[in-house]
């Protein structure tokens, strides 16, 4: 075999040898995902008291980027910190809120951080599970037109949320630096609405959104 030949045989095998290596889960190492997730509300709420103590509100479905960070403190447990925003839209179910529908709107943001146990770190394949805590906090809240043509101006407060968090996924290998994101989160939220309004004074509902997070992305190995 020619020097040439050999040289060439030499890479081939290097270049195969990189493309069979797992990006692997160690101490130390620090993963960052790009996803995009659906939020799904998995929402119930009291009546809206005092004026409408039968009738609840829904919270619709959003679609948002999202970036996570994940730091491996041994090959088998990580702690996961992720960052995204969503704007989402409540709206009336039956009764008098029904006829208006969409009653308000607001953005959310909701870091969560959860502890990772991972399953298979050495593997191209690596599912895991995750647990912990979340805080929401609820800004830009708007009443919408319909609402504010039926009662007059209505200013929205939202209360922020504390609860717990779970979590499943899985990273498949691309390449030793890069790899296939799947995940799915539980998030316990639950928040209190005050509509202040001028034709019908105070209105409250307590609301229990409880959302599935689907997420689907990539990630980098630093």
């Amino acid at each position: 075999m020619s020097s040439k030949s050999k040289a060439l045989s030499a890479l081939s095998l290097l270049l195969a040898g990189m493309a069979a290596t797992p990006a692997m889960a160690e101490a130390g190492d620090t993963f960052i995902r790009v996803r995009g997730i659906m939020v799904a509300p998995n929402e119930d709420s009291t009546g809206i008291r005092p004026a409408f103590p039968a009738e609840t509100v829904s919270v619709n479905n959003a679609v948002a980027p999202e970036v996570d960070i994940t730091h491996m403190l041994t090959n088998n447990f990580g702690v996961e910190l992720i960052a995204a925003t969503t704007k989402h839209s409540i709206s009336g179910t039956t009764g008098t809120t029904g006829t208006i529908g969409k009653l308000a709107s607001t953005w959310v943001l909701p870091p969560t951080l959860t502890l990772q146990y991972h399953f298979a770190p050495e593997a191209k394949a690596r599912p895991y599970v995750g647990a912990g805590v979340n805080w929401t906090l609820f800004y830009k809240e708007k009443a919408s037109n319909g609402l504010e043509a039926a009662v007059g101006q209505t200013n929205v407060n939202l209360s922020s949320s504390f609860g717990w968090a779970a979590q499943a996924g899985i990273d498949i290998d691309l390449n030793e630096k890069m790899f296939l994101n799947l995940d799915v989160k539980y998030i316990d939220l639950d928040t209190n609405a005050r509509l202040r309004t001028t034709a019908a004074g105070i209105q409250r509902v307590g609301v229990d959104i409880n959302p599935f997070v689907f997420g689907v992305g990539v990630g980098f190995k630093l």
